[in-house]
């Protein structure tokens, strides 16, 4: 098989709730999730159905390239289902030798690309990457059209949160540009959608505990502080555009639309939020440019 294989690597979800301590354990670097995350995780997730679709929007966006591509295009997670390994494997045994690895994480590229290095290390393939793509110019245009539509349908000035997932301050200490580039691109996206009144946050911090079981500091400012802000400086809406997230997840329907709608309904503060890209035939069309250039 002389063309190469398109493998989407996302972080991942569940198949199904049975799988959520498999799931933990992954995350966790193989450390089991005490009692209290399990059910709180699995409360979250049943508050919205009881799964994420972020595996069928993967699976959509892999046969929309397929289609547009001519490319066999796989989808797989890191964490959860499918497996990156058991999908590097099938790949192999179906006799293809050359996969284009498309991290469907823009701002951690290069940590994606490790993980199917590692998974691929005992296989006969010929793993090549799509960079970091954080500040793809059709990837910011398409994220500040989101959010002008968004805004049009708000119809009333309101302050605009562009939140990312946050991470682990140690993480940002030791250097990674993960930072830099969620601020790099929210102040891109503000430019292109000719917005001001911004704040930068990050959400969707871990709930495990550092070592000796204190808190583990995380990057911020937060989405509860940013909210609370909002509110004691006289605003009346908060728009969240999610710009570090590119499909619908737990953290964008529970974290934002039911947690952070809760809370900014008792400060006072309408909430809404941008249309995450998913399936969006204009991202399929950035992926394939991604696609062909990596070819």
């Amino acid at each position: 098989m002389s063309e190469p294989v398109v493998l989407l690597v996302s972080h991942g979800t569940m198949a199904t709730l049975e799988e959520l301590p498999e799931f933990l354990a992954s995350i966790r670097r193989g450390h089991a999730a005490p009692p209290e995350l399990l059910a709180e995780v699995r409360r979250r997730y049943e508050a919205i159905g009881g799964e994420s679709p972020l595996r069928r929007i993967n699976e959509s966006l892999a046969q929309k390239l397929a289609a547009r591509t001519g490319l066999v295009v796989h989808a797989a997670a890191r964490h959860g289902s499918p497996p990156l390994r058991e999908v590097l494997e099938r790949i192999a045994r179906a006799g293809a030798r050359k996969v284009i690895v498309l991290p469907l994480a823009q701002y951690s590229a290069p940590i994606y690309a490790e993980a199917a290095r590692e998974c691929a290390a005992d296989l006969p393939l010929e793993l090549s990457y799509v960079p970091s793509w954080a500040h793809d110019s059709a990837l910011l245009s398409l994220y500040a059209n989101k959010l002008e539509q968004a805004l049009a349908v708000f119809g009333k000035p309101v302050r605009v949160l562009l939140s990312a997932h946050s991470l682990p301050q140690a993480v940002i200490d030791a250097g990674d540009p993960y930072e830099r580039e969620v601020r790099a691109a929210a102040e891109a996206i503000a430019r292109l959608a000719n917005v001001q009144n911004t704040r930068i946050v990050f959400q969707s911090q871990g709930m495990s505990k550092g070592p000796g079981g204190r808190p583990m500091p995380w990057l911020g400012p937060d989405l509860d502080a940013a909210l609370r802000e909002a509110a004691a400086d006289g605003e009346t809406g908060v728009l969240v555009a999610p710009i570090g997230f590119l499909a619908d997840h737990v953290e964008i329907l529970y974290d934002l639309d039911v947690e952070a709608k809760a809370r900014a309904t008792e400060l006072g503060l309408e909430l809404a939020r941008t249309e995450s890209l998913n399936d969006d035939n204009a991202f399929v069309t950035i992926l394939e440019h991604l696609v062909r250039t990596a070819a």
